[in-house]
């Protein structure tokens, strides 16, 4: 399956996965933590990407 990027992407951190959701998504879970899709602007700006991030 090949990634296709998305023009979209909330994350404003710089790196290689940015718009590759696949990518982004497999990183993130493979670390128990989110990607920055799930958060508020305001929380996604924090870098903070743990689950407790998101339910709080």
């Amino acid at each position: 399956m090949t990634c296709k990027k998305q023009k979209d992407c909330n994350c404003s951190y710089p790196c290689d996965k940015k718009g590759l959701c696949c990518e982004c998504i497999a990183y993130h879970r493979k670390r128990g933590e989110l990607p920055a899709c799930y958060f508020s602007e305001e929380k996604e700006k924090t870098y903070d990407r743990s689950i407790s991030n998101y339910l709080h």
